[in-house]
């Protein structure tokens, strides 16, 4: 049976003849009651505090496993912010490896074309010349031809234009090389 102080205080006790004294009793009862009723107001406080703080202890405990998952997903997520930043590091290396060694091809490319042009416009400057050359021989042969042939003495003025048609050749080959040179 469970004690209240309700329970203690309405106790009933058979009367018997030489029993103890009933005030004296009913005084310990009313005492033994209060002291039973003070302790279980203290009890009841006491069950309500334990049940607060066993409420705040289940808040902390949520709290405490949200604050787990969160840095378990931040921690995740960093690692595979760090893991999508290493490959996009690798792709945008990749691809500048990629542009460079076109850059690099086309720029050979490039040097092969402008270096046969070069040697194409040497064999054309050197046939030209050589093309000048027996052009001016000819008109040379052509113009002592002419004067055995006519039987005149050569002047100074055919004798001057003789002697500088060689120079010329030689003039028109320095200026072709020197052409070539600035395209160089």
């Amino acid at each position: 049976m469970k004690y209240t102080p309700l329970s203690i205080k309405s106790q009933q006790f058979k009367k018997v003849v030489r029993g103890f004294d009933k005030d004296e009793v009913q005084v310990f009862l009313d005492r033994l009651a209060d002291e039973f009723e003070k302790l279980s107001g203290e009890n009841e406080t006491l069950k309500k505090d334990l049940e607060k703080a066993n409420a705040r202890i289940s808040e902390f405990r949520k709290i405490e496993k949200n604050l787990q998952d969160t840095l378990l997903k931040a921690h995740e997520s960093s690692s595979k912010a760090v893991e999508s930043a290493k490959k996009q590091t690798a792709l945008i290396m990749k691809e500048a490896e990629l542009k460079a060694a076109q850059i690099v091809e086309k720029a050979k490319s490039d040097a092969d074309k402008i270096r046969n042009a070069v040697l194409a416009l040497r064999e054309e400057r050197n046939l030209i010349i050589a093309k000048l050359k027996a052009l001016l021989n000819s008109q040379a042969s052509l113009l002592e031809m002419k004067l055995e042939n006519s039987g005149r003495e050569v002047t100074e003025k055919d004798m001057a234009t003789e002697k500088k048609a060689p120079e010329a050749a030689e003039n028109l080959n320095l200026n072709i090389d020197d052409i070539l040179e600035k395209l160089l």
